[in-house]
């Protein structure tokens, strides 16, 4: 059944960093969105649930997303350099660029970077991330963790779509010019 479910799906480079979550729930949801979306793998900043708990979590999407663990930011931080990550967190509305108006860098690999449920992202995974913000025109003002980092993939998975297509088109001769 598993190599029937991974015959036809698409996967990007795209993968997201969790630091130091304090509900296993997020943890859950974001490796199912991860899973739907066709991100390569969850890095875990801080403690990983056991595996039961997360299979049950991502309703048995964690057998489709590798989960790598992170013993601090720094750690990662090293990781991702090596890695050539385009480090993208999810940040306020005062110290980042919209999401609707961001460039994604779509030559290197991108992650995700979303924060812990009250302290949100160390200042020094922030300070070597790109930020940007989900413009929210609501009464609300922020997003559960989870959620956010569904958005961003979401975002990001659409525009790689639209950039293959383009591409696509473009290769097969097809491209048309609009002004």
């Amino acid at each position: 059944m598993r190599d029937e479910k991974k015959k036809n799906v698409k996967t990007y480079p795209i993968s997201i960093a969790t630091v130091n979550f304090l509900h296993d729930g997020n943890l859950g949801f974001i490796i199912r969105a991860a899973a739907c979306f066709g991100a390569n793998r969850v890095h875990v900043i801080g403690p990983v649930p056991p595996a039961r708990a997360l299979k049950a979590l991502s309703k048995t999407l964690s057998d489709y997303v590798s989960i790598e663990q992170h013993s601090d930011p720094q750690k990662f931080i090293e990781y991702a350099k090596k890695q050539d990550y385009n480090l993208v967190c999810a940040a306020t509305k005062e110290k980042a660029t919209s999401i609707h108006d961001y460039v994604f860098d779509f030559d290197r690999p991108i992650c995700i970077v979303v924060g812990h449920e009250q302290t949100g992202i160390p200042a020094d995974l922030s300070g070597c991330s790109d930020a940007v913000f989900i413009p929210m025109p609501g009464v609300g003002d922020s997003l559960n963790t989870s959620q956010t980092a569904n958005i961003m993939l979401y975002e990001i998975t659409k525009r790689l779509e639209e950039r293959n297509n383009f591409l696509e088109e473009w290769v097969n001769g097809c491209y048309i010019h609009y002004p």
